[in-house]
């Protein structure tokens, strides 16, 4: 009886520690720097989740995201950004642009290919 209150206890642990790690860890934020070009751009490092994972941007000005790969692991070969249907390989240790132009503010999703990573876009 002891023995598998133990492991229930240690199991329940487990999956909180697990869900925490994925889905509320992390929250560092990055404000795009606007270039000479007139491009606002921000670094992302992909590695077990993104940093930053919520990134502010403008309105109607065009944006670069580039997202740097730093690891193999599966889950991340891909970042997806469905409301600006944009779908993209990420290859490892490589940095990858992604540009697109944000016409409307709002707050946008965006995730690694299994769902499982995600960050979001913040467009004022």
């Amino acid at each position: 009886m002891t023995a598998k209150l133990i492991v229930t206890v240690f199991g329940v642990l487990l999956i909180v520690l697990v869900n925490w790690y994925f889905f509320f860890s992390r929250k560092k934020s990055a404000s795009a720097d606007i270039k000479e070009e007139g491009i606002q751009e921000v670094k992302i490092i992909v590695k077990g989740g993104y940093d930053p994972d919520v990134i502010i941007v403008k309105k109607g000005i065009p944006v670069r995201l580039d997202f740097y790969r730093d690891e193999t692991n599966d889950c991340s070969d891909t970042i997806v950004f469905g409301d600006f249907k944009i779908r993209k390989p990420l290859p490892a240790f490589k940095t990858t642009p992604i540009e697109f132009t944000p016409e409307k503010e709002g707050e946008y999703v965006f995730t690694c290919g299994m769902g499982m990573m995600r960050g979001k876009l913040i467009v004022r």
